[in-house]
């Protein structure tokens, strides 16, 4: 697997981030070179999941990996569910943030190794993180690595119909870390025509101000009882254990 991209090398070394999810609030934003701000919602992320996050884990099936779990609300209430959840992040405070909210996550980007690849059920890419590397095409083939044959992808949107490729830095207004880093802003539209031809449209739906799209990863065909609804299983991926080493560090058994 390739060395992380620049965007995970920036959200990882991110002081602004850090000290944010630390403290549980913003203001922290994604700042365009023409100095337009994309606020950030850490105070949701920080906070535990709502209604409309839990109408997303009841679509979720088996073991669940939620890319960029930030500070881990969402892995934390599957835990609370008993289901079988990682969450990964470069960012260290939010990796910790999970940890103690009683989730399993690991430090890492999603283009690094990782565990269970090729067989984990459903893929999170919450809270814009569809657009993590800038290429939303290349994010969307490694996530088909990770999935099972049919398994189910479940990408939150942008609320508009947008298709922007940018260069950003994370900033509080205050301090601003690094060189800028590649990001994408996709809305549903946007992000089925770079599924066209590979992925399966599950499905779509809005909630509380917020947009998602469900997809079918490339296989093997699914049996008739499986799709994006309420899971009635939570199934266990042997070599997705995740354990708490001496340091509080989590690693993944392999």
């Amino acid at each position: 697997m390739s060395a992380p991209p620049a965007t995970a090398l920036a959200w990882a070394a991110a002081d602004p981030y850090d000290a944010a999810v630390r403290a549980g609030h913003g203001p922290l934003y994604l700042r365009r070179a023409d100095g337009w701000l994309l606020p950030l919602e850490v105070e949701r992320w920080c906070a535990r999941a709502d209604r409309v996050d839990r109408d997303v884990l009841d679509r979720c099936e088996g073991a669940v990996l939620d890319v960029g779990c930030g500070p881990g609300r969402l892995v934390a209430e599957l835990a609370v569910r008993g289901r079988a959840a990682l969450g990964i992040d470069v960012s260290e405070a939010a990796v910790e943030h999970t940890v103690r909210l009683g989730g399993q996550a690991l430090r890492r980007s999603v283009f690094e190794q990782l565990p269970g690849e090729g067989r984990w059920d459903t893929v999170l890419l919450m809270d814009g993180n569809i657009g993590i590397g800038g290429d939303p095409g290349a994010l969307l083939e490694r996530v088909a690595g990770l999935l099972r044959p049919g398994g189910l992808l479940i990408a939150e949107t942008a609320p508009a119909d947008v298709d922007e490729r940018v260069h950003v830095h994370i900033t509080d207004t205050r301090t601003t870390d690094g060189d800028p880093f590649p990001w994408a802003r996709l809305g549903t539209r946007a992000l089925l025509r770079y599924a066209r031809g590979r992925w399966e449209r599950e499905g779509q739906w809005s909630a509380g101000g917020r947009r998602f799209a469900a997809l079918r990863s490339p296989g093997r065909s699914r049996s008739a009882s499986s799709s994006a609804e309420p899971a009635k299983r939570a199934a266990v991926i042997s070599s997705q254990r995740v354990r708490n080493t001496s340091g509080g560090r989590p690693v993944a058994d392999r």
